[in-house]
């Protein structure tokens, strides 16, 4: 029997068993859209976490208080209150000349506060700053204008909102925030008021970087952030903008020299600062993500093997109803290599169909969730790589092909007298 009438009866019969079939086919679907789904979640996800770090540059270098080895967060991350970092440390990498490939030094502290604006309130996050910070993180105003170096050394009270925070206070009311009024309380003020500070600018929508919503926040002169807020005198980082990528371990090393001298540090182990670059948390995070993708696609890969199983139990039912026919297909002449082509065929045909319809199935529920991501709020992205198409399409094959040769086998090998007595 040539290979395209093999074809027609291995259909006739899966039509004929139209509830089995489907069924076999249903394992293998869910399997393949499991594993299609998960690694689209798991690309999504990476390029997620990823995107919130690269768009701060990959030429950036972060300064902050506390030691730690090269492995582990510094101690600051743990709500442990370092302060050893200061003023005069942002100061002397800015100044001098002895950071050469610094493009701007820039120094922050932040915290939580609670803004008000005649009647409406909103709980908020700050960034106490100086005026390098747009020099540092690029981002674009919608209105007004970031407050100048002599506003940020002055402290003067202004601020720049984040776009959230805007049309909170000022959203829907028609009044222009520029020049407007607010005021700002930190759980540390002792001023019952708040501290008073007039709009000068609102940043554009910018969306979430380092796992913290960007709009949602407020930005004011150091100074104000530091003595009126927060009632400190230390630095929680700085952040240091290198001129390219290529010159960023000569600039950790210019940083540490600098802070050194600055800290009087004589033996690496009395460091008190820890610097990160922003390039090794990228490399560090797609480490992590990828062998994440590669662990859930593994679990995602045992329902294909749970299918091949239910392909197996078929196939050997099938068989055992089908004695009769293959004791009188052989008697009229089909050989053993005829008859374990053609239930070869059967569940090949039956794993390529589900493999298909659950490609289909699993990239529209992934474009669903990826809509859904987005109007969360999160950066998602949309990817079907084709080579996460082929490996579904190849283990369902595979499996069909694996699970389906010993009920083959067995077809094969039954003697065709014995056969046609079956009952």
């Amino acid at each position: 029997m040539n290979f395209l009438a093999n074809l027609k009866l291995v259909f006739r019969i899966l039509l004929a068993r139209k509830g089995r079939s489907f069924l076999t086919i249903l394992g293998i679907m869910i399997g393949v859209a499991g594993v299609i789904i998960i690694i689209a979640l798991g690309a999504g996800a990476q390029t997620m976490v990823l995107g919130q770090i690269t768009k701060l540059g990959t030429n950036l270098l972060s300064v902050q208080p506390g030691k730690s080895n090269e492995k582990g967060p510094p101690a600051s991350i743990f709500g442990i209150v370092v302060t050893t970092l200061t003023n005069n440390d942002a100061v002397a990498l800015r100044n001098g000349g002895q950071v050469p490939h610094a493009v701007a030094v820039n120094a922050n502290v932040t915290g939580s506060a609670t803004i008000t604006w005649g009647s409406k309130t909103v709980d908020t996050n700050f960034l106490g700053t100086d005026a390098n910070y747009p020099k540092v993180i690029n981002f674009n105003m919608s209105a007004g204008q970031f407050f100048n170096n002599q506003q940020a050394i002055g402290g003067s009270n202004v601020v720049v909102l984040g776009s959230i925070v805007a049309d909170e206070l000022f959203g829907g009311t028609g009044v222009n925030p520029i020049g407007q009024v607010i005021k700002i309380k930190s759980s540390l003020d002792t001023e019952a008021g708040g501290v008073p500070l007039r709009v000068i600018g609102v940043v554009a929508s910018r969306g979430t970087s380092f796992f913290q919503n960007q709009d949602d926040m407020v930005m004011l002169p150091l100074v104000i952030g530091q003595q009126q807020l927060l009632g400190i005198h230390y630095l929680q980082r700085i952040n240091v903008k290198v001129d390219s990528a290529g010159n960023i371990n000569q600039t950790i090393t210019d940083i540490s020299r600098v802070l050194n001298q600055c800290h009087h540090v004589r033996q690496p182990q009395n460091v008190d600062y820890t610097i990160r670059n922003i390039a090794t948390a990228i490399a560090m995070l797609s480490t992590v993500t990828n062998a994440l993708r590669l662990f859930l696609t593994a679990m995602a890969a045992i329902s294909l093997i749970v299918g091949g199983i239910g392909i197996l139990n078929i196939m050997m039912a099938t068989v055992g109803e089908r004695t009769r026919e293959i004791g009188l297909r052989k008697a009229v002449g089909a050989n053993n290599r005829s008859i374990m082509r053609q239930f070869l065929l059967e569940a090949g045909i039956l794993t390529t169909l589900g493999g298909l319809i659950g490609i289909i199935i699993g990239i529209i529920i992934s474009f669903g969730l990826y809509r859904l991501m987005l109007s969360l709020g999160y950066d998602w992205s949309f990817v079907v790589s084709p080579l996460s198409v082929i490996l579904a399409v190849g283990v369902s094959v595979l499996t069909g092909v694996i699970f389906g040769l010993y009920p083959a086998l067995k077809a094969s090998r039954l003697n065709p007298i014995e056969a046609l007595r079956y009952e």
